[in-house]
């Protein structure tokens, strides 16, 4: 099973992208540990869409 549901994952690049913070910002806001997992999901949302949460 995923760590991060997908409903998560969408929440997060969602805030991103609608401006509500930065990848730092975020992955503290919501305990990711580092933003390099925040920017793996933006980059799989930005090439696959939903299905690249999934």
């Amino acid at each position: 099973m995923a760590k991060y549901s997908f409903e998560f994952k969408k929440k997060v690049v969602l805030e991103y992208i609608n401006g509500k913070g930065g990848t730092q910002y975020l992955s503290t806001k919501y305990g990711l540990g580092s933003n390099s997992q925040l920017r793996k999901w933006l980059a799989a949302y930005k090439e696959f869409g939903d299905e690249g949460l999934k």
